[in-house]
């Protein structure tokens, strides 16, 4: 094992840890960060997500920032503006918060359509233009974003564009009876006077995550392999190839961001695996976080109550293991 990733190896082990019942989750966040991509949560409150991407950011040494999304947010409040300095007469530019390593953009739909669009440009190009000029973010630059499934009121629903941008979509659920003892537990010991929280003993920063990337990506993947991974692309847009039913249940299909998405994401879980080569699991790991937010129901399977976690899994069983 190199030593970069047995540095990540206890990045991860360290958070789950802290981020108790929610391994997944910090599975998820560390695959999107090696990825150089985002991540769109969804999750009931108190479920650690904040928590998640803050102690992330603390563990490699990184900037964090958060957002607020609210309906009367402005996209100056996200990007920044130019300010008139009366001393000198000149107008200075001065950062908002998305000029962060890591950007925690909690209840994303609660933000009207200009917003979203500043942060889609944020996220796209690594870019915001303010007054006709571009200023670069962090090279390492990742936004996770939150929406709440319980209260739709107020809520404005992302664009499938904005969504497409996210690399991964991942969901959450209430932890287990056992799992919820664990946490109060933590939490009591956490409270206690005089306690303090163990260091991260893995020494990694910013570097680290570039070169991890590097490796990362050059973890083998066989023609098969990348056959099977295409096949299960084309599937999401010919479902009628494979079931006639199928065809039904999709109105459109994933796009080619996705099946990038799907090789960035196989590579590196293979490569936490410690393996040099990807497999049909490595692409099953992922495969549902990936795809979910690309897959457009009809109207029929959504009245049907059909979802498209339920579409992905009809795929995997129908395309062929190479």
């Amino acid at each position: 094992m190199s030593i970069v990733r047995e540095k990540i190896v206890n990045l991860k082990k360290y958070m789950q840890s802290k981020i108790l019942g929610q391994e997944d989750l910090v599975d998820k966040l560390i695959i999107t960060m090696l990825a150089d991509g985002h991540a769109l949560v969804e999750g009931a409150p108190g479920l650690a997500k904040t928590k998640a991407i803050k102690t992330l950011a603390d563990c490699v040494e990184a900037s964090f920032s958060r957002i607020q999304f609210t309906p009367d947010l402005l996209p100056s409040d996200i990007t920044g503006s130019d300010i008139y300095i009366s001393s000198t007469g000149d107008f200075e530019f001065r950062k908002g918060p998305i000029f962060a390593n890591m950007v925690l953009a909690d209840e994303i739909n609660r933000a009207p359509a200009k917003v979203q669009s500043a942060l889609l440009e944020a996220m796209a190009e690594r870019q915001v233009s303010v007054g006709g000029k571009q200023y670069k973010l962090p090279q390492l630059f990742m936004v996770m974003a939150t929406q709440n499934p319980i209260e739709h009121e107020g809520t404005y629903n992302l664009p499938e564009a904005q969504l497409d941008r996210f690399l991964m979509y991942i969901k959450i659920d209430q932890p287990s009876a056992q799992t919820e003892r664990e946490i109060l537990n933590l939490v009591r010991q956490e409270e206690k006077s005089g306690y303090k929280m163990p260091n991260f003993a893995c020494d990694i920063r910013i570097e680290d995550i570039l070169s991890a990337r590097q490796e990362a990506f050059d973890i083998h993947f066989s023609e098969a392999i990348e056959e099977y991974l295409v096949q299960l692309i084309i599937a999401t847009r010919h479902p009628e190839k494979y079931d006639e039913n199928l065809k039904n249940t999709i109105s459109y299909g994933a796009s080619p961001r996705a099946t990038i998405a799907l090789d960035r994401c196989a590579r590196i879980h293979a490569w936490l695996q410690n393996r040099d080569f990807v497999t049909p699991e490595d692409i099953h790991a992922v495969v549902f976080d990936i795809l979910r937010h690309r897959i457009i129901l009809t109207f029929e399977a959504q009245a049907n109550e059909i979802t498209a976690d339920d579409v992905i899994q009809k795929i995997l069983q129908l395309v062929p293991l190479p």
